[in-house]
């Protein structure tokens, strides 16, 4: 899937999710529903950090840049260390390490222990990096270009910065469904998590596949590209994530968002 189609489809699944604590008795405070949404939609975007043509490569600039360099390598050396006899040959580490469940289970993991070790500090960066991946997401249309590029950072930390303070107000939502002491913003890792899988799926439905059980071996290989019958897959970009899933994402999502805050 292309960058937009990624954001979508990460907004509508945390708005789903909204819908499903709403009906658990677990009801997202609307901060927490906005900035899950908006963190999930960059989280969406995050996978293709073994891209150099990717988004989230252009999102920081020279920074991002080198990071997905270094991410393709470490990507393509972890699959060359690991693959069995059945796996293909490659040239780099694209759809490999970061586009597996084992990925999404750690970034996430890693982002809630940030966010309680860290403080507030470490929950505006997480909002951050995932609001401009955000922004460069959803609209797409306006941040091409590199002039757009400070833009969208200061877009993105005054977003940051006003939904950290939002979400610091009592019932708001930095304790929302870990209520223990210490707890605060624990959850931030499950929009992250869920992205990060959203994005596997997604890739998944595109004709190569996307191997998102490794380490888990299938058959002869350890790097299996999980997804439907061929007949049912389409190509980045094509008609059928402009014309169909786009549309079907944003019904979807709010559907979702209606649920969530108890308007259906």
């Amino acid at each position: 899937m292309m960058g937009p189609a990624h954001s979508l489809s990460g907004a509508a699944a945390w708005l789903g999710v909204g819908a499903a604590a709403a009906a658990a008795g677990h009801t997202m405070p609307w901060p927490v529903l906005l900035a899950g949404a908006l963190i999930c939609a960059g989280a969406a975007l995050a996978p293709d950090l073994d891209h150099k043509a990717a988004t989230i490569s252009r999102a920081f600039g020279p920074i991002s840049r080198g990071l997905c360099e270094i991410v393709d390598k470490l990507s393509y050396a972890v699959y060359k260390a690991t693959k069995k006899q059945g796996d293909p040959r490659r040239s780099g580490g694209h759809r490999t390490l970061t586009h597996t469940w084992l990925w999404a289970v750690m970034i996430g993991a890693g982002a809630s222990a940030a966010a309680i070790t860290g403080g507030r500090w470490a929950v505006l960066a997480l909002l951050f990096v995932h609001m401009v991946l955000a922004i460069e997401g959803l609209l797409w249309r306006a941040t091409r270009g590199s002039s757009a590029d400070v833009l969208v950072w200061l877009l993105a930390a005054t977003s940051s910065w006003i939904l950290a303070g939002v979400l610091d107000k009592p019932g708001n939502g930095s304790d929302w469904l870990f209520t223990a002491p210490g707890q605060e913003y624990l959850w931030l890792g499950l929009p992250i998590l869920l992205g990060a899988l959203v994005h596997d799926i997604g890739d998944a439905l595109t004709v190569s596949g996307c191997p998102i059980l490794w380490p888990i071996p299938v058959g002869r290989k350890r790097w299996y590209p999980i997804g439907p019958p061929k007949v049912m897959r389409f190509r980045a970009g094509s008609w059928v994530e402009l014309k169909v899933l786009m549309p079907a994402f944003m019904l979807l999502g709010g559907v979702g968002c209606a649920a969530a805050l108890n308007f259906i």
